[in-house]
């Protein structure tokens, strides 16, 4: 019997990766499952990216250190207030601060090396481009574009043996990821999206990211079963 062929999956430890790792294995990819400890300000997602990697099965999961706080520029990395006045998007007029710059770009050049020395040729990432904060490496140019990289830059793809870089959630709502994530039978609360933890363990309600998990649940009519500080 032929094994299942490997599949790099960026982890972060939030509800979209969560559900674009599931999606992988539904896709009948053995898991690598790969986190980046970037000095986040919320390094409490890292746990849950390795609770999550253990639930599905993982092949292996790495969480590589890679200090993007030596370059700063995001509230994510620097000393810089979280917003918390409500979802900041592109289509507002600007980028959010909690854009990391060229997060994306990063790791899945990280992802891509991971894959080719392990003989996998498919990537997945759990980007989103309908309610997400406006970060420009989310959107399907950057991933047609970064696949077409791939090919250019690797010896797999002068060879012939492209990559393809799957985002399963692309055009997905946060409520239709949230009920991906009930089809899949994940358990929601494992995963972590605040980018401004409360102490108590607590998403802290107000970002941007605390507001779309909540929208999502809301919409998709499904319990949220994330502990809030406060209410978004």
């Amino acid at each position: 019997m032929q094994e299942q062929p490997l599949a790099v999956v960026l982890v972060s430890g939030g509800l979209d990766s969560m559900v674009a790792a599931a999606r992988a294995s539904e896709d009948g990819f053995r898991v690598l499952a790969l986190s980046v400890d970037y000095n986040q300000r919320h390094q409490v997602e890292l746990a849950a990216a390795r609770r999550i990697a253990a639930a599905l099965g993982a092949v292996r999961h790495v969480v590589l250190p890679l200090d993007l706080s030596a370059f700063g520029g995001s509230a994510l990395t620097a000393d810089i207030a979280v917003p918390k006045d409500g979802i900041g998007t592109a289509e507002g007029g600007a980028i959010p601060v909690t854009y990391v710059p060229a997060r994306n770009t990063i790791f899945l050049s990280l992802a891509l090396g991971w894959a080719e020395a392990a003989g996998a040729r498919d990537l997945y990432i759990g980007v989103n481009a309908l309610d997400y904060s406006g970060y420009p490496d989310c959107r399907p140019e950057f991933i047609a574009a970064f696949e077409g990289l791939a090919e250019l830059a690797t010896k797999a793809g002068v060879e012939g043996e492209p990559f393809r870089i799957h985002a399963p959630l692309q055009h997905l709502t946060k409520a239709d990821i949230v009920r991906e994530a009930a089809r899949l039978g994940l358990d929601a609360g494992m995963s972590w999206s605040c980018y401004d933890p409360a102490p108590g363990h607590l998403h802290c309600g107000m970002c941007d990211s605390c507001r779309l998990r909540a929208k999502g649940f809301d919409e998709a009519g499904i319990d949220d079963p994330t502990g809030y500080a406060v209410r978004p």
